[in-house]
Formats: structure tokens, C-alpha cells, sequence
């Protein structure tokens, strides 16, 4: 029989330490002042910390204690990573642990509101990914732009179309540049969910990474964990070949250039808002211009010093998830949850950690409804005894039927 609280989930303290970058439990453990086999025995289930180690873990891990009894939020199927390189072992388990994080806040938040439904064609009709072939991706990208209405021109935020088809969205620092977004399906929502980076991020850049992970979600739910680590070059390829064909698609996007330049790529960008990086390799895909061509436009554009910034890169603010942070807004302001009944009842990880999740200004928690301006009590007086009269302004009567 295991000691300790009744009701600890081992599986918790493991995605809190990750979600902390905590490298071992061995580090977790010289932390707080308990042996390594401590820890350890914590996260295999063995044994359950008791009242005052779940204190203490709960403070230095920044969550409440209740956190450490509630089951963990999975996906339904493996979550998309760019790469599984175990030189990111530490970076991928935190970005893990914290689309679990997004995936709770996303849950507890519907305890509340309605978000958008779910509106994602079935493209594949049954069909595998692996039966996937270049023009096929060409194809969906054009039916998927005919079913949500986007048009044949620039679609100027993929994330805003996401979250009106029914993604949940987030975004946060993932402090290194190796890491771009991650895609998911909820299992208990029947929703993606999809994490973005926001590490030196551009709007162009942002664009096609939330594209990519869109493709994910669209072409790979089926996918199983060991099909992921077996076919991720041939995933990932699907993924960047379908965002790319979305926000340039080939009935369009090519015959608004008649040559392939650096200097056309740089009007299309202004247009179309993706990279000019994005541009060259989609030109290629589509095979309006050679390969070794291809790599004469790769070779001047690094020559150019762009590989660090592009022309533009900064013209545009960078588009940021809305719906959660709205859904938050809501409640509070209808007076279904204050602030602090959210963060002492519903949310178990810290006021930060949702915040930075959900897109909110940091402090948002611990600031007041409203700030409401207030005449002093000394000036009210003042007029009370000189005698002046209160005058009351009445505001305008429109009549009912009047817009």
C-alpha cells in the first residue's frame, strides 16, 4: 500500500518539473532538501510525498497543491514536434508539459463559455496520410480555402481563422529559437490545440509556423506515437508542403510574379505576408524555377544577411491567440467567477502561467474589475457646506426602435 496523500498522481509532479525546466529529479530534489530516491520513488508512484512535501513541492513548483490530485490533461494521439533530436530532450518536455497546461485551461474554461465549434473538413475520406501525394496536399489546401471561405488572395491571420474554426490557441516563450509550435488534439474536447512559439517571432514567420501546425491537425490526427518517431520526416514534409500551398496557393499566388527575384520576392512578401525564404522554396515546390536556381536565390539571400532578419520582419505586429483570453474576460466580467475564485478553485498552476498562456498582460489576475473614478470625500464636502447645489446629469432617452 502506498504512503503518503491519498489521491497523489505521480504523472503530475513529473509535468510540473519539466514544465519548470527542471532537468532531473535529481535537481527537483536538491530543491527542496530530499534524496534523489525521493523524488524518484514521487514519480514511479512507489510512494506519495506527505501533507508537508506537498507543500513544499507545490511551492517550489509554483502550482497549488490541489495540482498534485488532479488527473493529467493527454491528448488524443502523440503531440507534433519539428524534431525528437534528443539534444531537446529538456525543451521538448517542456513544451509538452505546457500544451498539458493549455489543454487544462482550455477544459476549465469551458466549464463557462462556449467556444467556437469545431469546423474541420474531413479531407482525408478515409484515407491515409502515407497515400498522400504532392498534388493531393495542392488540392486540400484549395478545397480548404473554398470551405472556410477565405478566397484565392492573402489570408492575413491564419491564427484569427483558427480560432473561428474552432482551435484553441496559445502562445509563449519557449526561450530558444530551436523550438517553433506544437500540435495536439484534446481528448477529452475533440479539439486541436496549438502552441506557438513567440521566440523572436515575426508576423511572417508566425503565419507559416501557425499553418504548419494547422496541417497537423487537418492531416495527422489519426497518427499513432510509434508512426510519428518512424515517418516524422515524411509528417513534417506533409505539414510544411500543406501550410505553404494554404497561404500561397498555386491558382494564384505564382502569376503575381513573372520572374523569380529577390526584389519580386520582396513585393509578394508585402502582398502575401510570408517570408521570402517561404517564397523561393515554394516557387521550387511547385517547379516554376529549377532547383540549382532554387539554390542560387538561397545563396543570395544569405549573402544579404536576411537568414537573421528579412526586410519587413517588423512591419507588422505579431498576431496573438484571442479566444481564451476573451473567454476569461467574460467571465469575470459577467460575475459568473471573480479572479480569485479562478485561481483558488478552478486553475491549479499559477496566475503567470495562465496569463502567459492564455495571452492575458501580465498582472491581470491581481488587478481589479474596473477602475472606477471617484470624486475625494473632502471635495464632496466642501461643496456640501458652501452650499452649492448637486446638479444630476441624466443621460439621453432613445426611443426603443431607434438602432
Amino acid at each position: 500500500m502506498r504512503i503518503g496523500t491519498p489521491g497523489f498522481v505521480p504523472a503530475r509532479l513529473t509535468e510540473a518539473r519539466e514544465a519548470r525546466r527542471m532537468p532531473s529529479m535529481s535537481a527537483l530534489a536538491r530543491r527542496i532538501g530530499v534524496n534523489a530516491s525521493t523524488v524518484s520513488r514521487w514519480e514511479e508512484g512507489v510512494s506519495a510525498p506527505d501533507a508537508e512535501a506537498l507543500l513544499v513541492l507545490a511551492n517550489e513548483l509554483g502550482v497549488r497543491q490541489e495540482y498534485f490530485l488532479r488527473p493529467q490533461f493527454e491528448a488524443d494521439g502523440p503531440t507534433f514536434l519539428r524534431s525528437l533530436s534528443s539534444t531537446l530532450v529538456r525543451d521538448l518536455a517542456y513544451q509538452k508539459a505546457q500544451m498539458h497546461w493549455l489543454h487544462e485551461i482550455s477544459s476549465t474554461v469551458q466549464h463557462y463559455v462556449d467556444l467556437r465549434s469545431v469546423d474541420i473538413p474531413d479531407v482525408l475520406q478515409g484515407a491515409s496520410y502515407r497515400q498522400l501525394r504532392d498534388e493531393d496536399l495542392e488540392r486540400i489546401a484549395l478545397d480548404l480555402r473554398r470551405y472556410w471561405k477565405v478566397g484565392v488572395g492573402p489570408c492575413v491571420d491564419v491564427v484569427s481563422l483558427m480560432e473561428r474554426v474552432g482551435f484553441v490557441v496559445g502562445s509563449i516563450e519557449m526561450g530558444t529559437s530551436k523550438l517553433d509550435g506544437l500540435c495536439s488534439w484534446s481528448r477529452s474536447e475533440g479539439r486541436p490545440h496549438v502552441l506557438l512559439a513567440n521566440d523572436k517571432m515575426s508576423f511572417p514567420r508566425r503565419q507559416m509556423d501557425a499553418a504548419h501546425e494547422m496541417a497537423h491537425a487537418i492531416l495527422h490526427h489519426g497518427v499513432k506515437e510509434d508512426e510519428l518517431k518512424k515517418n516524422l520526416a515524411l509528417i513534417e514534409s506533409q505539414a510544411f508542403r500543406l501550410g505553404s500551398a494554404f497561404l500561397m496557393p498555386s491558382t494564384t499566388f505564382p502569376v503575381e510574379v513573372r520572374t523569380a527575384s529577390l526584389a519580386n520576392f520582396l513585393g509578394l512578401k508585402e502582398r502575401w505576408r510570408v517570408s521570402i525564404k517561404a517564397q523561393i522554396k515554394r516557387f521550387s515546390d511547385l517547379e516554376i524555377i529549377p532547383n540549382d536556381f532554387a539554390t542560387h536565390l538561397y545563396k543570395l539571400y544569405s549573402a544579404k544577411g536576411w537568414s537573421k532578419e528579412e526586410p519587413l520582419d517588423r512591419k507588422w505586429p505579431l498576431q496573438e491567440p484571442r479566444a481564451l483570453a476573451e473567454a476569461l474576460h467574460l467571465i469575470v466580467d459577467s460575475g459568473v467567477r471573480t479572479k480569485a475564485d479562478l485561481l483558488a478553485v478552478e486553475f491549479t498552476m499559477s496566475s503567470g502561467d495562465v496569463e502567459n498562456l492564455c495571452n492575458l498582460p501580465p498582472g491581470w489576475f491581481s488587478r481589479e474589475r474596473a477602475e472606477v473614478v471617484r470624486l475625494k470625500a473632502s471635495s464632496i464636502s466642501e461643496r456640501s457646506n458652501k452650499g452649492v447645489p448637486s446638479a444630476v446629469v441624466s443621460f439621453p432617452r432613445h426611443d426603443e426602435n431607434e438602432p
